[in-house]
């Protein structure tokens, strides 16, 4: 690949519930793909490694709930936790990222990929959907847990920490993300803009074309690659009871889809340059010009040419208050057409 152009994949597929060290065999031959196709960044869906709990019944809290147990101990420990040890006089400090975490970092390496993956975490009891970033010497650059939840999510998920915004100089340009509904939140996308983002990666569970749209006005207004990731699953993909899934009135069916994807990736210009797919699991790639951000910043930067970083902070005045003491009725109209 020349100077100034990144080869990118966006990743579709079904998580393998309740079985994780299935997943990252998936997740390890998905790469492996992508890496064949020359692909230098590659992006999973929003709880891909752990499972998006779509339809599960995770509100009633009676020892017939088998599910959250199960779905709980599908999550990874990525505590971070700072260890200090002391060797030949010199305090060395590491974090302890947990075994999936390692082998994440490892795939990253053994396919040369910088790596984007969504992820059910676990601390302690409470879980989160988190994105972890690695790049492709196997380092784990960090992640950031999601803060805006949708209405099921409240049940299973916990609120992430905004502190957590991760922006990352690579190799191949600044790479950071947002996942599902936090993409919807201005200020946090607005900082990212901020930071400079060339690719922005916004993982999701999200394949309605109202999402399609958010993504290409992020694109234009950040003036940058957005690519989003959703999973494609199937009735099928499911071990749980029926009555967990959401679906039509096939669902019985087990090729009913349940989730159907809609991955994409969009220029800064707002141009679809991949995707979407609403067929099946798939890789969908695209080639980015990262000169094309510079042309797209001239025409409008929001946070680029022409405006500063201090620029994006404002504030509205307050409108001068009318009072009406006393109404009149009126018993005719101007007709003003």
């Amino acid at each position: 690949m020349e100077k100034g152009r990144v080869r990118a994949t966006v990743v579709q597929a079904s998580t393998v519930f309740f079985d994780t060290p299935a997943t990252l065999d998936k997740a390890e031959r998905l790469i492996a793909g992508s890496a064949a196709y020359g692909s230098q960044l590659v992006v999973f869906p929003e709880a891909f490694v752990g499972g998006y709990p779509r339809g599960f019944p995770f509100e009633s809290p009676n020892e017939d709930n088998q599910e959250l147990p199960k779905y709980h101990a599908s999550a990874i420990e990525n505590l971070r936790c700072p260890i200090r040890l002391v060797r030949d006089f010199v305090l060395v400090i590491f974090m302890y990222t947990g075994p999936e975490v390692d082998r994440l970092a490892k795939i990253s390496c053994r396919y040369k990929v910088h790596l984007v993956m969504g992820v059910v975490e676990k601390d302690g009891f409470y879980l989160f959907s988190t994105i972890l970033f690695f790049d492709p010497v196997g380092r784990y650059l960090g992640k950031h847990r999601k803060l805006m939840r949708s209405a099921s999510e409240c049940v299973v998920w916990c609120s992430g920490e905004k502190s957590s915004l991760p922006l990352y100089r690579t190799a191949i340009g600044k790479v950071g993300g947002l996942l599902y509904l936090d993409n919807r939140i201005p200020s946090l996308r607005t900082e990212l803009y901020a930071k400079g983002i060339q690719m922005y990666c916004a993982p999701t569970a999200d394949a309605r074309e109202e999402w399609r749209a958010s993504m290409i006005h992020i694109a234009i207004e950040g003036r940058c690659f957005v690519l989003s990731a959703n999973q494609f699953c199937r009735r099928k993909d499911y071990s749980l009871p029926l009555k967990c899934i959401d679906g039509d009135s096939n669902s019985d069916l087990l090729d009913t889809i349940v989730c159907s994807g809609g991955s994409v990736i969009v220029s800064p210009s707002g141009t679809i340059l991949a995707g979407p797919n609403y067929q099946g699991e798939s890789l969908i790639s695209a080639d980015l010009d990262l000169e094309e951000i510079t042309r797209a910043k001239l025409e409008f930067g929001e946070v680029g040419l022409g405006m500063g970083p201090d620029s994006v902070g404002w504030s509205a005045n307050k409108p001068n208050l009318v009072l009406y003491q006393t109404a009149v009725k009126t018993e005719a109209f101007v007709d003003l057409s």
